[in-house]
């Protein structure tokens, strides 16, 4: 409303009454019809400028006949005396009737009276029907014993129909059911609607079921003023189809629980996050997990009765969907947001991720129900390590990814356990099988064993070793130094039959043209162990380790000791006749030096090209390898000639798992709720952002910025700085009500670009103008509630009717059976919820007719009669204003 207001108190008598002056300080002076912003008197009475006078009492209007004619005539008689034209309205009878009585002074020659009253019930038949209507506003000026169906009157005719759509949330049992089950303790996830949910193609409908925050769409068809004569036309217009009206405003109907910010009854991420980050705060009260659902730990009493623990039937279904058996990690990494490697937390689908989303609505996140549910959870990791079976929604194969929080490390070094674990036992099993069926043939009733038989040596015993597959957990090692898992395009099989090769085994390849130093023989790369992974806490201890020893070459050399005694050890088998120099130059080419690299960096990935013309190959050892008591000549001269296939694994399974459950049942609880929150937030985030929402840009722009503020805010978490009651937990508390804007303003680009799948450009229009009413209520804080609600009218235009004619979808029997039809004018049959009418007369006046003293040949045209009608087959308004020169 663009309405300025000067409010002014009068006593008269022992009574007080409030003047009211209500203007505007732009236009033109006239009123358009169906203004959005005019206020209730200007539409009802077709005024500008006015003033209200009103007794001050708890009702605010006149209950007394006399009074208010007293009242009204002495505003008149002031407003004359001041040569005022104001029109002066008194508020009169019960309040809920918003019945008015009002004069205006046209100036010497006509005066305008108002009224307007109200039928909240028992409207009569006749009156619903715009024929009635339009006899009703004839009969304030025709003769009434005239029969207005016979005779043509010219009337100005406007209207304003309003439809609107039927919300797909007015059965509101469903909402009840899930707000029972969460506060119960259970997961949302998993659960079976009694009836479609809008959002149910929604990522986030695993988790929880949203408001529909676009309750519906209100549709203003318009007809602009035209000329009717007689009822008969307005039965036809009554008849007529929506379609036909010059004019479509389309305005959505955004709840109000969205637009004021409210958090109360709301279920989302956001709000089960900011429970999460409670419970971080709370989680420095106690050393280990289980302190918080001990009997016996003291202090714990009031954490007890204030925080509940859902049954062991919620777990035991929880458990179940996270260890489902076959479920495994799927490609959302091609899908996730690229800032989303930022914030160390676990992947979306991985275990320890889908445990944090899980938590969220496990008892309503408290720490009680957190450190139950981590218990159970690790009771369940620990019995997949003890029976052999794979770890669900980890990759069991591959690096550690270090970008992601420990314990995501972990559970992958545990699920990578498991499979090697499983590996040993099947080599076990078969070996076993293999002893029991050795291959024995009967000659002369004796039996003969040929396991021990050894090969002949015209024969090439490297082929018949290598001749099977590489084994998962060995490497073809061709380029310079073990580069595991690669394959030089040089690649050649080995080919040599010298009398050597009867000894060689674990042979991969031939290095291009490379030859040993000591014998005319080729190079051959051997196969070589994987090298061991290590999570982030063994980095940090090798990196320690190194900083305290001092001389970095020599203690790297020491921490790699095994991963270097296994190269050796492969290479010494793979290559027979070789010595040290050979194994540097194949492991490590940048330590030999021919006088070609002393004058120029090599071009070559290896240390020197050989052929068999050139013989023996030219060089010497860096100084760092020539040094005496050098490390790994020591290791050189230690390690015997054998291939990978028959060392020693370099990664011990099972005491790698072992010490993994270790970390994970010992863990302190605010390490465990720092790796939670990361994750909870990423995961929330990466699962919100999966949601289509017909590529808005200011909605994109506020993901990218979400994602950006929760990388800095928990970088605290990710660096183990944080301590009870710091700052960094109050900066929580403000990320999970900035993540709480970016979820609602989320659900309604959703919302709005399922409705107008057809038409994005509507929906563009929509939020473009919510998201700058709503941009001034999202911070870092609260967002303070002013009373504001949002509106909008968007132009629809003539190809764009049909689609938004399409969302009026015709009612259901169960949506109709209590509504009787009697207003006409059927959009796919839904009826206007409210109508609206302005009916007119105009009327040329002489000047001579009404005053001597005008000049002769005066004439003008006034609005002499005018009728707003607003309602529904319910109840009835009517606001008639009469122009007279009495």
């Amino acid at each position: 409303m663009n309405l300025y207001k000067v409010k002014s108190e009068l006593k008269y008598a022992m009574k007080s009454y409030c003047m009211e002056y209500h203007f505007e300080t732009n236009g033109d002076g006239k009123i358009t019809d169906w203004d959005c912003s005019l206020h209730d008197l200007q539409l009802c009475f077709g005024v500008k400028d006015f003033l209200v006078i009103a007794p001050q009492s708890v009702s605010g209007v006149i209950l007394d006949d006399p009074e208010s004619s007293k009242l009204l005539s002495a505003v008149a008689i002031a407003l004359s005396n001041c040569s005022s034209m104001w029109p002066a309205f008194v508020p009169v009878h019960d309040p809920s009737r918003k019945s008015y009585i009002g004069i205006q002074s046209m100036g010497t020659i006509f005066t305008r009276r108002f009224e307007a009253d109200h039928i909240s019930s028992q409207v009569p038949v006749k009156l619903m029907h715009l024929e009635g209507l339009f006899e009703l506003f004839v009969s304030k000026f025709a003769y009434s014993q005239l029969d207005f169906s016979a005779h043509f009157f010219q009337v100005h005719f406007t209207m304003k129909l309003t439809y609107k759509t039927i919300s797909h949330d007015d059965d509101d049992a469903t909402h009840g059911v899930d707000a029972d089950f969460v506060e119960s303790g259970g997961s949302p996830k998993g659960d079976t609607h009694t009836r479609t949910q809008w959002d149910d193609d929604c990522p986030w409908s695993e988790w929880y079921s949203a408001e529909d925050p676009v309750r519906g769409i209100e549709l203003v068809t318009i007809w602009t003023d035209k000329m009717v004569e007689s009822s008969s036309e307005m039965a036809e217009l009554e008849n007529a189809s929506p379609h036909e009206a010059q004019r479509w405003m389309l305005c959505p109907d955004i709840s109000s629980t969205i637009s004021d910010g409210s958090r109360a009854n709301s279920v989302g991420f956001a709000s089960q996050l900011s429970l999460l980050v409670e419970a971080l705060d709370m989680s420095f009260e106690a050393q280990f997990v289980e302190d918080f659902v001990s009997v016996e730990k003291p202090g714990m009493d009031n954490l007890k009765s204030s925080m509940v623990v859902p049954p062991p039937s919620v777990v035991d279904r929880l458990l179940k969907e996270l260890f489902q058996d076959g479920v495994k990690l799927s490609g959302f990494r091609k899908s996730k947001h690229k800032k989303s490697r930022f914030i160390k937390g676990a992947p979306l689908e991985s275990l320890f991720a889908q445990f944090c989303l899980s938590s969220l609505w496990f008892g309503n996140c408290n720490i009680r129900a957190i450190a139950s549910f981590w218990i159970e959870f690790i009771r369940e990791v620990r019995w997949c390590w003890e029976e052999s079976q794979p770890l669900p929604r980890m990759a069991s194969s591959g690096s550690i990814d270090l970008s992601t929080c420990l314990i995501n490390q972990k559970l992958q070094m545990l699920a990578i356990c498991i499979e090697k674990k499983q590996q040993l036992n099947e080599e076990y099993h078969d070996c076993i099988g293999s002893e029991d069926g050795h291959s024995v043939t009967m000659e002369n009733d004796q039996v003969v064993d040929d396991s021990w038989k050894t090969p002949d040596p015209g024969e090439h015993s490297d082929e018949k070793c290598d001749s099977p597959s590489t084994p998962t957990n060995f490497h073809n090692s061709v380029n310079s130094g073990p580069t595991y898992g690669t394959k030089p395009d040089n690649f050649t099989p080995s080919s040599d039959s010298k009398s050597s090769d009867y000894m060689r085994r674990g042979s991969a390849s031939v290095v291009g043209p490379m030859m040993l130093l000591k014998s005319h023989q080729s190079l051959h790369a051997p196969f070589t162990q994987e090298a061991p992974l290590m999570t982030e806490d063994m980095h940090e201890e090798r990196l320690q380790a190194v900083d305290a020893f001092g001389d970095s070459f020599n203690f790297s050399a020491q921490l790699e000791k095994e991963i270097l005694f296994s190269d050796m050890s492969a290479f010494k088998a793979a290559n027979p006749e070789a010595v040290f120099e050979d194994f540097i130059r194949w492991h490590s080419p940048g330590d030999w030096e021919t006088d070609d690299t002393l004058k120029s960096e090599p071009s070559s990935s290896f240390a020197s090209v050989d052929s068999k013309d050139n013989w023996p190959p030219q060089g010497r050892l860096s100084q760092r390898m020539s040094e005496r008591g050098n490390l790994w000549r020591k290791i050189w001269n230690d390690a015997p000639a054998l291939p990978a296939s028959e060392q020693k694994p370099l990664l011990d399974p099972n005491r790698e798992g072992e010490k993994v459950l270790h970390y994970l049942e010992t863990i302190r609880p605010h390490q465990l709720l720092e790796q939670m929150v990361c994750t909870s937030f990423r995961a929330a985030a990466d699962t919100l952002n999966q949601t289509s929402f017909g590529g808005l840009k200011q909605m994109q722009t506020k993901i990218d910025q979400l994602y950006v503020t929760m990388a800095s805010m928990l970088k605290p978490l990710q660096a183990n700085r944080l301590s009870a009651g710091s700052e960094a937990i109050e900066d929580l508390r403000r990320l999970s009500v900035v993540f709480g804007h970016v979820e609602k303003l989320l659900t309604i680009a959703a919302s709005l670009h399922r409705k107008f799948l057809q038409a994005p450009s509507m929906s563009e229009a929509i939020f473009t103008s919510y998201h700058e009413f709503y941009s001034k209520r999202m911070g870092t804080g609260s967002v303070e509630e002013n009373g504001d609600t949002f509106s909008m009218k968007l132009q629809v235009r003539n190809h764009e009717r049909q689609i938004v004619s399409s969302m009026f979808t015709p009612p259901t029997v169960n949506q109709s059976w209590r509504k009787v039809l009697s207003m006409g004018n059927l959009l796919n049959g839904h009826e206007p919820i409210v109508r609206e009418i302005i009916f007119s007369k105009r009327d040329q006046v002489s000047g001579n007719h009404y005053a001597s003293h005008t000049p002769r040949g005066y004439n003008k045209e006034i609005e002499t009669y005018r009728m707003y009608i607003s309602g529904t087959s319910n109840d009835l308004r009517v606001a008639l204003s009469v122009a007279s020169c009495d």
